[in-house]
């Protein structure tokens, strides 16, 4: 299934009806929302609960929670999705770097199952928190997900944070756009 499976990143979420979702999971949450009448789902990948009231950047929005969760619901409603049919199944929220203090993985928890409850859509399955990283796979054909937990060691916690870290910059980075000319006569 997982090399099939369409990846998404942090920031990232995805609809399908056929093909497996993947993600791969330290301290953010991913969610996956599945209809049983139409037999659609998806799942989105978030980093932390909220954007930072400091922040207005675009990337740090897409990196949220809150944005994460209503993009997903709305592009299944988009597909004809019933609000009240949604069932949901969620994962993440690792302790994977001990040496921070924020409990980033236990907040993103939290607020995966508060939103959850306050817009009514039952978390029927879950594995949140401890020390593992994970690998999750959703077919969003019949609602199944599977979760590997990944023991988390010193090497692999430096590999993450490097990963994250890699990745946090290439978002900094401006994009490239093409010079537009205006041509005057």
């Amino acid at each position: 299934m997982e090399r099939i499976a369409r990846n998404i990143n942090p920031g990232g979420w995805a609809i399908e009806s056929d093909k497996p979702i993947a993600t791969l999971l330290g301290s953010c949450v991913a969610v996956c929302l599945f209809d049983p009448k139409l037999r659609l789902g998806g799942m989105n990948h978030f980093l932390l609960p909220s954007r930072t009231k400091a922040s207005n950047s675009d990337t740090d929005a897409t990196l949220s929670g809150d944005f994460a969760m209503e993009v997903l619901v709305n592009g299944l409603l988009s597909k004809g999705v019933s609000k009240n049919r949604l069932v949901a199944k969620a994962f993440g929220g690792g302790t994977i770097v001990s040496l921070t203090t924020m409990a980033i993985g236990a907040r993103n928890a939290e607020f995966a199952q508060e939103w959850l409850d306050r817009e009514g859509i039952p978390l029927i399955a879950s594995d949140f928190n401890g020390p593992w990283s994970r690998k999750v796979v959703f077919l969003p054909e019949n609602g199944d997900a599977f979760c590997r937990r990944r023991p988390t060691t010193q090497a692999d916690a430096a590999e993450v944070v490097k990963a994250e870290m890699d990745y946090e910059n290439s978002l900094a980075l401006p994009k490239k756009t093409k010079e537009k000319r205006i041509e005057l006569f």
